[in-house]
C-alpha cells in the first residue's frame, strides 16, 4: 500500500526532494530512479512524468533492476499462493488446475532466467497469465530481459497514477 495516494501532480510537484523520492520509491523500490524521477520535477503533465519515469527504468543498470525485483514477489513466488488466494482479486480464475500450471510455469522461468516472472496483471485474467509466462520462456534472455523491465514499467505507471490520484482530483 502506498503512503503517498491521491496527492495529485502540483503536491507531487511541490514536495521536498527526500518526500518526492520517498514518494516514487513506494512505486519502484529503486532509490536511483526515484531519484532520477525527482529531479525531474516540475512536471507540466502526467504525460511528462510518465515518459520520464520510464526513460529512467530503461536507464537503469542491471543490478539496479535486479534489487528492485526483490520487491516484487512474482506471481508464484507470493507467500501461500494457491488458487483460493488469488480468487480474492477479480483479474484471477478460480481453475485450480490453470493457476497450478501458472505456479509450475513460474518456477520454470525464474530457473531459466535467475529472476521471478513479473507480470502487470491489471486487467487480465489467470489463462491470460499462464500463455503470456508460456510465451515469454521461448523467449532469449536478452529479449526477456527487455520484456519483463517493460512489466515493470506498467506496473511502476499503474503506482503512478495510484500516488497522483484522479486527473481531476477527488470530488
Amino acid at each position: 500500500m502506498l503512503m503517498h495516494q491521491g496527492i495529485g501532480l502540483d503536491r507531487f510537484n511541490a514536495l521536498p526532494d527526500r518526500s518526492a523520492v520517498h514518494a516514487l520509491f513506494e512505486c519502484c523500490c529503486s532509490v536511483t530512479w526515484a531519484g532520477h524521477v525527482a529531479l525531474g520535477r516540475p512536471f507540466t503533465s502526467r504525460a511528462d512524468l510518465f515518459t520520464c519515469a520510464d526513460s529512467g527504468l530503461f536507464e537503469l543498470s542491471e543490478a539496479d533492476v535486479d534489487a528492485t525485483l526483490q520487491c516484487h514477489p512474482g506471481v508464484a513466488r507470493r507467500a501461500h499462493t494457491t488458487s483460493s488466494a488469488l480468487e480474492q482479486c477479480a483479474v484471477w480464475s478460480p481453475d485450480e488446475a490453470v493457476m497450478l500450471a501458472v505456479v509450475a510455469a513460474c518456477a520454470e522461468y525464474e530457473q531459466r532466467f535467475g529472476y521471478p516472472y513479473l507480470w502487470c496483471a491489471s486487467g487480465r485474467d489467470a489463462a491470460e497469465l499462464l500463455r503470456d509466462v508460456t510465451v515469454r520462456l521461448g523467449h532469449s534472455p536478452e529479449a526477456e530481459r527487455k520484456t519483463m523491465v517493460g512489466e515493470l514499467a506498467r506496473i511502476n505507471r499503474i503506482r503512478i497514477e495510484r500516488m497522483l490520484g484522479p486527473e481531476d482530483g477527488y470530488l
